[in-house]
């Protein structure tokens, strides 16, 4: 197995209530489950190929909840990778050199027997996870935009966060109210004010690192 680790920033957004139910295990809010994803790699390698400085992004689409699989993906790389870098982010996102089931990108690959082309574009990004507010433009294949989950009585901001001792994506992410649509790609999708979270990601091929 070839070695690579990923260190960075991850902003995600679904069609699904606040909190998400797939990190507690139930059942997606409307039956269905959808997202776009952007990643910020801060450093990382894939054997001897340095992925430092690069971003990367996945729209996905289940008809059902992810675990019964039948979904479909398209990733995105950023326009400034060599083809060398492209082929590495392709395969760690594709959940190849990694052991079954050790990280998020192994179970979405495995869950979405459909896999569009690969599409290269400008990944431009604005976040502050502590503050939980940013946005993300890929290309114009779609946009997202996060901002803190309003207090349900005075709209103030209401902080959450999650702990995953055990998952395969992160350890703790901060969650957010989000936004999202794409406007280009093979798979059409919009939601307002659902699921967003931001987290630091520390990922290698055994799954999240210490």
């Amino acid at each position: 197995m070839i070695d690579w680790k990923i260190q960075g920033e991850e902003l995600a957004n679904c069609n699904c209530n606040f909190g998400c139910p797939c990190q507690f295990g139930v059942l997606p809010t409307t039956g269905n489950c959808e997202a776009v994803v952007v990643y910020d790699i801060q450093t990382g390698h894939y054997g001897d190929t340095k992925l430092d400085g690069l971003r990367a992004a996945g729209v996905y689409y289940w008809p059902g909840p992810i675990h019964e699989g039948n979904g479909s993906m398209q990733l995105i790389i950023d326009d400034s990778a060599s083809a060398d870098q492209r082929a590495a982010l392709e395969s760690i996102m594709t959940g190849q050199e990694t052991e079954e089931m050790a990280t998020m990108w192994f179970v979405f690959s495995a869950m979405c027997p459909t896999k569009h082309e690969t599409l290269s574009a400008p990944i431009e990004l604005d976040w502050n996870r502590e503050e939980r507010t940013g946005k993300a433009k890929v290309g114009n294949i779609f946009n997202v935009e996060v901002g803190p989950i309003p207090n349900i009585v005075t709209g103030a901001p209401h902080r959450v966060s999650i702990q995953l001792p055990n998952g395969f994506e992160f350890r703790h992410a901060e969650m957010a109210s989000g936004r999202a649509k794409t406007t280009a790609g093979e798979l059409s999708m919009s939601f307002d004010s659902t699921h967003a979270h931001l987290a630091k990601l520390n990922l290698t091929g055994r799954g999240v690192a210490a």
